[in-house]
C-alpha cells in the first residue's frame, strides 16, 4: 500500500518584537517539528542578530539529534511537553519551549520525574519473568530485527513479540506480561510497565 505524506503548517503568528526580547543564552540551537519549520526560520533570523545559532534541526518523535558542544540552550518549537522533557533529559542542555511568543524552560523537577520513571521501568524489567517486546509497523519506527536480536539474548526470561501498527497501552493487562520493552519511538509516553530498548542498551 502506498502512503502519501502531506505536510501541515502551524497557524502560529509570531511577534517579532517579543521574539527579539526573549531572554536566552548567547549560543542557542533551534529545534523544531516539521509543522513549525517556517516559524523556526523566522525565529532564527530574528534571534541571530543578538545570538549565535549553533544548529537548526528538525526533530522527529523518535530522533535524538546531536548538538554542538558550545550550545548553551535549546529553543524548541513544537507541541507536547513530553518531547521537550525527553530532549532536556537526553541532551543535558537547558531546553526552552516557545509558546505564544513567550518561552518556558523545562524544569529540573520535570527532568527528575522522567529519570525516576525510567529507573522504575528498569527495575520492573530486571524482576520480570515474562517480557513483551513491542514492535511497530509504522515507517521509521519498525525495528523488527533489533527486537528479534534482543529476544535471542533473553536467556532467563520468557519473551514474546507483539507486532502492530497501533500500540494501545490499555490492552497490556490482557496478556499477563510483567514488563514491556518498546522498540518503536523511544519518546512514546508509556507508564512504568514499559522500558525503551534504547535505555536497556545504554546500561
Amino acid at each position: 500500500m502506498k502512503s502519501i505524506f502531506i505536510p501541515a503548517k502551524t497557524k502560529l503568528k509570531i511577534n517579532e518584537k517579543k521574539i527579539s526580547q526573549l531572554k536566552l543564552p548567547k549560543k542557542i540551537a533551534i529545534a523544531y517539528s516539521i509543522q513549525f519549520k517556517e516559524i523556526a526560520e523566522k525565529v532564527s533570523k530574528i534571534l541571530s542578530v543578538k545570538h549565535k545559532i549553533t544548529l537548526m534541526v528538525q526533530v522527529l518523535g523518535c530522533s535524538s539529534p546531536k548538538f554542538p558542544s558550545e550550545t548553551e540552550a535549546i529553543l524548541l518549537l513544537s507541541t507536547g511537553k513530553f518531547h521537550a522533557v525527553s530532549l532536556a533529559f537526553e541532551s543535558g542542555i537547558p531546553v526552552y519551549v516557545l509558546e505564544e511568543n513567550n518561552i518556558k524552560q523545562i524544569s529540573k523537577e520535570e527532568i527528575d520525574l522522567l529519570d525516576k520513571k525510567r529507573k522504575t521501568s528498569y527495575l520492573k524489567f530486571l524482576n520480570a519473568d515474562k517480557i513483551g517486546i513491542l514492535v511497530s509497523t509504522k515507517p521509521g519506527q519498525e525495528n523488527l530485527e533489533k527486537a528479534i536480536s534482543f529476544k535471542s539474548k533473553l536467556k532467563n526470561k520468557k519473551s514474546y513479540l507483539f507486532i502492530g501498527n497501533n500500540i494501545d497501552i490499555n490492552e497490556f493487562e490482557n496478556f499477563g506480561i510483567n514488563s514491556w520493552v518498546n522498540t518503536a519511538c523511544p519518546r512514546m509516553d508509556f507508564d512504568t510497565s514499559v522500558i525503551n530498548l534504547k535505555t536497556l542498551n545504554s546500561r
